[in-house]
């Protein structure tokens, strides 16, 4: 398959991939199986030239150029025309591509498959808030600052920032898991850190977090981060606030609960019962009787240092699936595809 570049050059480039034929690339990997054939490529790259010609310049046998350029002619890497010459036709050479790309081929374990969900800060589906406590999106504050009940404002949805000393917003992800699919990790990742009065650099916070009802564990901020501007925070939120946060990834996997890599909990992906429900609830707070109770501050996108929202990540694979009386688990499911068994005994497959 032949592509044109994006440089500026208009590189011409071969990719033999998946749906190359097996001939073709099978040809085009025998004519690179030689180093006088590279180098008749090479002398092809900014000139047309007759075999003779290429015979001469590169010190390889007349007969022996003919051959090679009748190789790279079968596999489309060089065309070859007939001109007129002083005594009858000669045969001229040009270079098709300018690169060739292997594209190797990658089976994927049991059909893993990914799917991923960006939710804005501001669209919580509950929360319980203690000051100090505010909501601000990139233009302005919303409702009133150490105000529980600006939460509640019909703009809370567009916010950027929120903050609270002790408590939590929930949210609900939509349910992608296809029916018959086991999760096997789940992921959440965000833009957070403790929040203090104004901010301070010596303020830890343990944070948590909760998947459909069920505690993950909980993580220590060591500060509320101000006192320099966050690469996306609005100038008119001055540097005397909270400015940005941390980028933290939480992981529930079959064995254990993570946050960037270290265990928090024995929690695995079982215990949160991800298909019983059209939705995923996720709880972020900071509990009553938390060691350090210091409060949280959460980004949105276009807030503190990262250009993202919350985002929830789920890895999924087929489930053990019954044929011709036998069950077929993981990576021996996912090869057979398997959509049906009919009563005759019939497979029908993707």
């Amino acid at each position: 398959m032949a592509i044109p570049s994006n440089g500026s050059h208009n590189s011409r480039i071969i990719v033999l991939d998946d749906d190359t034929p097996p001939q073709l690339a099978e040809k085009v990997l025998k004519a690179l199986d030689n180093s006088n054939r590279i180098r008749i490529l090479r002398f092809l790259s900014n000139r047309i030239a007759s075999i003779s010609e290429i015979a001469g310049a590169l010190d390889i046998p007349l007969s022996s150029t003919a051959l090679h350029v009748e190789i790279l002619e079968e596999a489309g890497l060089v065309r070859g025309e007939f001109e007129p010459a002083s005594r009858g036709l000669q045969k001229v050479c040009s270079r098709m591509y300018d690169q060739i790309v292997v594209d190797l081929p990658v089976i994927e374990e049991a059909h893993e498959r990914f799917t991923e969900f960006s939710m804005p800060i501001g669209a919580y589906i509950d929360c319980q808030v203690q000051p100090t406590c505010g909501i601000l999106n990139d233009t302005s504050i919303i409702g009133m600052l150490d105000d529980p009940s600006s939460f509640y404002e019909p703009d809370h949805f567009t916010a950027q920032l929120l903050w609270f000393h002790q408590g939590y917003v929930e949210y609900r992800f939509p349910n992608r898991i296809p029916k018959n699919s086991v999760p096997s990790v789940i992921r959440l990742s965000m833009e957070v850190c403790s929040e203090a009065p104004l901010y301070n650099l010596n303020w830890p916070s343990d944070i948590t977090v909760w998947i459909n009802g069920v505690e993950l564990g909980s993580w220590t901020s060591p500060s509320d981060f101000g006192g320099e501007p966050g690469r996306l925070t609005p100038e008119w939120w001055t540097p005397r606030n909270t400015q940005y946060g941390l980028l933290k990834f939480w992981h529930v996997d079959n064995t254990e609960s993570r946050v960037d890599g270290i265990n928090i909990s024995n929690v695995t992906i079982d215990d949160l019962n991800l298909n019983a429900a059209p939705f995923i609830s996720v709880r972020i707070g900071v509990k009553a009787d938390a060691t350090n109770v210091g409060g949280l501050n959460l980004f949105g996108s276009r807030f503190g240092n990262y250009p993202q929202d919350l985002v929830l990540g789920i890895s999924y694979h087929s489930a053990t699936q019954p044929v011709d009386g036998k069950e077929i688990v993981g990576k021996e499911a996912a090869e057979k595809d398997v959509i049906a068994t009919g009563s005759s005994g019939v497979i029908f497959r993707k």
